[in-house]
């Protein structure tokens, strides 16, 4: 009987195969886990976010709606050495936007000398919200608001009463002598009588 040679070098080669598949293989494995499988981050260092932490000489500050005292009502309250985020300040850097839960849009703002900005804060210009509307004009009762006027009653222009007629005196001239002299010419006269009866005195005395 003819001997088969082939079944043997079939079988060696099998072994030999898988010998070397077993050898290659581990080889194989650490080589591609070696691959990179997409692009490397960049590692970078995490932002730190903006805060204010209210001044240790204020017992507490008003949270309100906008950057305004008179425009905008207070929504809240912060307490001494309190330490909240920031988020924006307004366009002339007086008022700081916070983030402040509990309320709508979950933002406050605060008076920017009553904080501390924390050191190189960048924040952003936001722009003041929209004014709150009353949510109804006052009105007055008429009939209540005349419950509390007291009424006057009515009075009576006092008449014109014409005065008396005014009574003018009369006066008498009494610088006329009787006869109808006038009292200055009878002395002037009775003067220059005098005096003339004394410079003929003074003369003949002198013969």
């Amino acid at each position: 009987m003819k001997r088969n040679w082939f079944q043997p070098l079939l079988g060696l080669f099998i072994f030999v195969a898988v010998f070397g598949l077993v050898l290659t293989a581990p080889g194989q494995i650490i080589a591609r886990a070696q691959q990179p499988t997409g692009s490397v981050p960049t590692v970078t260092g995490t932002p730190v976010a903006a805060y204010i932490i209210v001044n240790s000489d204020q017992e507490q500050i008003n949270v309100r709606g906008g950057p305004s005292t008179y425009l905008y009502p207070p929504i809240g309250v912060l307490l001494a050495g309190q330490q909240v985020p920031a988020v924006g300040r307004s366009p002339g850097g007086d008022w700081i936007q916070i983030v402040y839960p509990g309320v709508p849009g979950s933002v406050g703002w605060v008076y920017a000398p009553l904080v501390k900005i924390s050191p190189g804060a960048n924040l952003p210009i936001v722009e003041p919200p929209p004014t709150p509307t009353p949510v109804s004009t006052p009105t007055i009762d008429p009939t209540l608001q005349a419950a509390f006027i007291t009424p006057e009653a009515a009075t009576r222009m006092p008449t014109y009463t014409p005065p008396a007629p005014l009574a003018i005196p009369t006066f008498t001239d009494t610088t006329s002598a009787p006869g109808g002299i006038p009292m200055g010419l009878l002395i002037f006269g009775l003067g220059f009588i005098g005096a003339l009866g004394l410079v003929i005195s003074f003369v003949r005395g002198g013969r």
